[in-house]
């Protein structure tokens, strides 16, 4: 069964044989990364679920009105998604049916399950996430490899 492993920040270090690195900068990197500001999440959703991403604002601690179509107006906080949230939001960009509004950012390429399944079944995933950390990987590799 693969494993994710840890690519430390360390130069020269050389990924295992058959090993995949899937952190930032490849293009199964995570775009919602923690404690940025493409990873913000406004709450409570509007559709009164618990949080949402936010797509209007750029700055944490910031706090808005929304009038919606039927007139009523809801207030909302804007804050950094938590790292759970940021995976959450990979898994729900990545299962999305075809044809459904993407998740995925401008300049992102839309990366499905079966992409998954092609390129990563049966092999180890490197990321720069420590391993006690939850991790997009831990998707990747659950989506790839099904039991």
């Amino acid at each position: 069964m693969p494993i994710r492993l840890y690519r430390p920040a360390v130069r020269g270090w050389r990924a295992p044989e058959g090993a995949v690195y899937v952190g930032p900068g490849s293009r199964w990197a995570n775009p919602w990364r923690w404690r940025t500001r493409q990873a913000l999440a406004r709450v409570p959703a509007l559709d009164g679920s618990a949080w949402e991403l936010e797509t209007r604002i750029s700055a944490p601690d910031y706090h808005h009105p929304y009038k919606h179509a039927d007139g009523r107006i809801t207030s909302h906080h804007v804050r950094y998604m938590t790292r759970a949230e940021c995976v959450d939001l990979y898994r729900q960009a990545l299962t999305a049916p075809t044809g459904e509004v993407s998740l995925w950012q401008r300049g992102t390429p839309h990366l499905t399950v079966a992409d998954a399944r092609a390129e990563l079944a049966g092999r180890d995933l490197v990321c720069r996430c420590a391993l006690g950390q939850i991790c997009h990987a831990d998707v990747l590799l659950e989506l790839a490899n099904p039991a």
